[in-house]
């Protein structure tokens, strides 16, 4: 089967239209996510879709397999949180998600109007807002390192991934300082041109580091790569896992990793590949946990490796706050942090 960024946008329109047909609590659906840009990683994408509700849906999140290199992932929202134009500006995913979407159906006005507010007056893209923005990622950031902080006994999957769940929300409120926000599959390739852009290249090591990077080689990352695969294919049939983790998803996540891995800095499909075997983990058992482990350990995140990592995590966001701070002080801002939006 040829797939195309035209085939998978007509995918979309589809999709919608019989969707909205068939679900009259559906307001409007519009198009976010990389097929807007270029969605292939490793030959492989997904077709983000948004569904706006009247009422509260039934479920959050869907994902719908194409072939075993696409698929459909739909998320829904309430047409209430899109109410306010003014917290709708700092909220740093969905301002973003908003800001510039393809729109593909629309029942009542509802599309125009959010995002002319959501542009007036440029305000989006000034520096309150985007400070706004990204201490609200620090705040998350900071709220997840505190939930571990304290953490004694041994780590596991849910620690692990509380730590990554604090990374990816500091590394993200210093690339929001340039753009939107970074997800899994590209973060680490992307995040360099960011912190560059920030004034702080050196950011990007200490990311690399806090991952445990300079304990492993591409090689080593790519020879987890088997035993990743089936521990992900077990979880996702495996009830309470993380909705992530999902029988559709598997090349999606795993040519990227490749693809990733064959690319100019080979390590950055290291976010990838530990970020959703941590989750897998959580439901997993025997043999496909003691690997998780095994590779967790080679990066240093396990045993008293951890506490080791979780403090370097902590002066990292106190240097991302140093930051934020002196943007702030050369603006004329004040440089106390706001209150975030939870996620």
């Amino acid at each position: 089967m040829r797939v195309t960024k035209e085939s998978l946008l007509r995918i979309a329109k589809e999709t919608v239209q019989e969707r909205a047909y068939n679900d009259t609590d559906i307001v409007a659906a519009y198009l976010t996510g990389s097929l807007r840009e270029e969605p292939m990683l490793g030959g492989a994408a997904d077709i983000d879709i948004v569904f706006v509700h009247k009422t509260t849906p039934k479920t959050s999140r869907e994902f719908i397999k194409l072939t075993p290199d696409f698929h459909i992932d739909i998320s829904r929202r309430m047409k209430d949180e899109f109410k306010s134009p003014r917290e709708l500006r700092g909220d740093p995913w969905l301002g973003f998600e908003m800001y510039d979407p393809i729109l593909l159906y629309e029942r009542e006005k509802f599309f125009d109007f959010v995002q002319a507010s959501l542009r007036a007056g440029f305000e989006f893209e000034q520096i309150p807002l985007t400070l706004q923005r990204c201490r609200t990622l620090l705040s998350h950031g900071r709220g997840n390192w505190f939930d571990i902080s304290e953490f004694e006994g041994e780590p596991g999957p849910k620690e692990v991934r509380k730590y990554m769940k604090s990374l990816f929300h500091a590394v993200n409120a210093v690339a929001e300082l340039h753009g939107a926000p970074l997800w899994e599959r590209r973060i680490l390739y992307d995040f360099p041109a960011r912190a560059e852009a920030a004034g702080r290249p050196g950011m990007v090591a200490a990311v690399y580091g806090l991952l445990g990077a300079n304990h492993v080689n591409p090689e080593k990352v790519g020879s987890w790569l088997n035993d990743w695969k089936q521990g992900f294919q077990l979880a996702a049939e495996t009830p309470g896992v993380d909705v992530r983790i999902h029988p559709a998803r598997v090349n999606y996540y795993h040519k990227a990793a490749k693809a990733l891995l064959d690319s100019d800095t080979p390590l950055s499909a290291l976010w990838l590949v530990l970020h959703t075997w941590t989750l897998s983990a959580a439901v997993l058992t025997g043999d496909h946990l003691s690997f998780w482990r095994s590779a967790a350990s080679e990066l240093g995140l396990l045993g008293d490796g951890f506490a080791e990592k979780v403090e370097g995590l902590d002066h990292f966001l106190d240097e991302i706050d140093i930051m934020l701070e002196e943007i702030a002080a050369a603006n004329g801002i004040d440089p106390e942090p706001s209150t975030g939006f939870q996620i």
